[in-house]
């Protein structure tokens, strides 16, 4: 009787147990976390995540939340990739708050509401925007933008 192929790779029924339980995890999005809808993807210099009024040093891996606050340095840079694989590029001195976001598209549950008040950024647009573009938004100082493209950059210049 050959051994299942996972049993292979491993060397072992636990090593299997481990693969079979990571891979249902990454499909399940339950390596997402519990409240995570994005996360940190790349980070040079200073650069801060801010949730429940606690800012930490943004590193790869650190969690965005609802109303989390992403802000980078004079000389910093920051990437966020989100659940529906929207990705966020900060340029330096950049204030970005995550004020809306739902995805469970077999719901019909889609929203991406974002403000940003200083800095540039560019988005490239995840499942959100392809399958509902009236959900996903971003308010300026002095406007709102509706997404209808799947690429576009902001920067917001100093008063």
């Amino acid at each position: 009787m050959n051994p299942h192929p996972l049993y292979k790779l491993g060397g072992s029924m636990k090593s299997a147990a481990r693969m079979a339980l990571m891979a249902t995890m990454v499909f399940s999005g339950a390596a997402w976390g519990q409240d995570a809808i994005g996360y940190v993807k790349t980070v040079a210099g200073d650069a801060t995540v801010t949730d429940g009024g606690k800012a930490i040093k943004a590193v790869a891996g650190t969690p965005v939340k609802l109303n989390s606050v992403m802000k980078t340095g004079a000389k910093g840079t920051m990437g966020v990739t989100f659940k529906d694989n929207s990705v966020m590029s900060f340029g330096p001195d950049t204030e970005v708050t995550v004020d809306e976001y739902l995805y469970a598209p077999a719901k019909g549950d889609l929203k991406f509401g974002a403000s940003m008040s200083k800095g540039a950024l560019n988005v490239v647009s995840g499942a959100i925007a392809k399958l509902k573009p009236e959900a996903v938004s971003l308010k300026t100082p002095t406007g709102t933008i509706g997404v209808r493209g799947t690429n576009f950059a902001v920067k917001i210049e100093p008063q």
